[in-house]
C-alpha cells in the first residue's frame, strides 16, 4: 500500500518528474485552481458519523464507507437501547401528564368521545388514545354591546312598544358551568353569548314603554333580561352560567337626545299643570260637596223642626179639644185670653173706657205697663 502513496492511479517513481505528484498531495489530489471547501465538509461529516457511532455503542476510526475498523457495519449496543426507550417513555409522560389549576377544569377524550373530567391537580391523560382540552371555569368573561367596545354602538339602537328608539349600553358577565358541554356544544362561545343577549334586551325592550326603561323599570328589565338569557342558552346545552348583566345607559339616540328632552321638559311641565288642575277642582269639588251637604242638613233640619211643630200643635189642639168638650164656656174664655195676649203683648196699649150703654165717655183708663216695669226690674238686677 506504500507503493501507491503517490497518486490516486499507484504509479509512483523517483526523480524529479513525480515531485508534482507529490506537491499536489496537499491539495487533495487536486491541481490548483479547484474548489477547496469540498475537502473541509467531506472531514466534518466524516467526523459527525464517527462520533455517532461512537454514542451508539460502535467503535470509532472507521472509513467513510459507513463501516468499522473491522469492515463491519455499526452495532446498537444494550445501553442503546435502554437510552431509547427511556426517552420514549419520558416524551410519552410528558404528553400524557398535566396539570389542572384551582380555577380549571379539564375534559378528557378517548379516541374524540367524552371520557371524563380532570380535577385540579396532576391528572394523566394516555397519549395518543386520551386528549385533553383544559377550560378556565370560574373566570369571569365579559361580553359589552352597543359600547364602543363592542365593535359596533348600533347594535344597542333598540325599539320600544310606544315606536320609540332607545339606546342602550350593558355588558354580561358570564362563566363556565359545565366544561363538558361547553368544549362539545359551542364552536363560538362568546359569539353565541352576545347574539343571545342582544336577543333577549330587544326582546324585553320591544314589550316596553320608553318612559319606564329611562327611569325606574332600569332594574327590572336588567333582571329579566339576565333570566331570558339565562334560560336560551340552557335550552342550547351551553354550559354557561350568568353571572349578572350591566346596563350602563339607557338614553335616546343622540341625534334626537336635544329634541327628546324637550319633550320630556314639555311632558313634565304638562304633568305639573295636570296636578294643579286636580289639585283645584279637588278644592272645589269638596267645597261644593261641602256646601250641599251643609244645604242637604240645614233642609233636613227645617223638616224636622216644621214636622215636630205640627206635630206639637195638632196634639196641642187635641188636648184643648178635649178640655173643650169637658167644659165648653171656661175653654172658650181661656182660649180667648190667651189669644189676646199673644196678639196684644207685643204692643202699645191704650184702653177707652165705655159706659154700660156703649157709648164713649171719653176717659181714658190709664194703663200699668207691666212688661215696663218686669223689664226694668230685670235690668235693675
Amino acid at each position: 500500500m506504500a507503493g501507491n502513496s503517490g497518486g490516486p492511479w499507484g504509479g509512483g517513481g523517483s526523480g524529479g518528474g513525480n515531485r508534482g505528484g507529490d506537491d499536489n498531495r496537499g491539495n487533495g489530489g487536486r491541481k490548483p485552481g479547484e474548489g477547496q471547501s469540498i475537502p473541509e465538509i467531506d472531514e466534518i461529516v466524516k467526523k459527525g458519523q464517527e462520533q455517532l457511532r461512537v454514542l451508539m455503542g460502535g467503535r470509532g476510526g472507521g472509513s467513510s464507507n459507513g463501516s468499522d475498523g473491522d469492515g463491519q457495519p455499526p452495532q446498537f449496543g444494550r445501553g442503546s437501547i435502554v437510552i431509547g426507550v427511556l426517552a420514549a417513555v419520558a416524551l410519552w409522560a410528558y404528553a400524557s401528564v398535566y396539570t389542572v389549576r384551582p380555577e380549571e377544569q379539564s375534559v378528557e377524550m378517548f379516541l374524540g368521545e367524552f371520557s371524563s373530567v380532570g380535577n385540579p391537580g396532576l391528572n394523566i391523560a394516555p397519549w395518543p388514545l386520551v386528549t385533553y382540552d383544559i377550560v378556565p371555569v370560574t373566570t369571569n368573561r365579559t361580553v359589552s354591546i352597543g359600547t364602543a367596545q363592542s365593535g359596533s354602538s348600533d347594535t344597542g339602537l333598540m325599539l320600544t312598544t310606544d315606536e320609540n328608539i332607545v339606546d342602550i349600553d350593558f355588558e354580561v358577565v358570564w362563566n363556565i358551568s359545565d366544561p363538558q358541554l361547553y368544549v362539545f356544544n359551542l364552536a363560538d362561545p362568546e359569539g353565541t353569548v352576545r347574539a343571545v343577549s342582544e336577543s333577549a334586551m330587544r326582546e324585553v325592550i320591544a314589550a316596553s314603554r320608553l318612559a319606564p326603561i329611562l327611569n325606574r323599570d332600569r332594574a327590572i328589565i336588567a333582571s329579566d333580561v339576565e333570566a331570558l338569557i339565562q334560560m336560551t342558552l340552557d335550552s342550547y346545552e351551553s354550559g354557561i352560567n350568568i353571572v349578572r348583566l350591566n346596563l350602563d345607559r339607557a338614553d335616546p339616540p343622540s341625534e334626537v337626545i336635544d329634541a327628546f328632552r324637550d319633550v320630556q321638559a314639555a311632558e313634565q311641565e304638562r304633568d305639573r299643570l295636570e296636578r294643579q288642575a286636580d289639585a283645584y277642582a279637588n278644592q272645589v269639588l269638596a267645597g261644593a260637596r261641602g256646601e250641599a251637604a251643609q244645604l242637604l242638613e240645614q233642609a233636613e233640619g227645617y223638616r224636622a223642626l216644621v214636622v215636630n211643630e205640627a206635630e206639637g200643635e195638632a196634639s196641642r189642639f187635641l188636648a184643648v179639644l178635649g178640655e173643650y168638650q169637658q167644659a165648653p164656656e171656661v175653654t172658650r174664655q181661656r182660649l180667648y185670653l190667651e189669644t189676646m195676649e199673644r196678639v196684644l203683648g207685643g204692643m202699645d196699649t191704650i184702653i177707652l173706657d165705655t159706659d154700660a150703654s156703649g157709648a164713649g165717655s171719653g176717659g181714658i183708663v190709664p194703663y200699668l205697663p207691666l212688661n215696663e216695669l218686669r223689664n226694668n226690674t230685670r235690668g235693675a238686677n
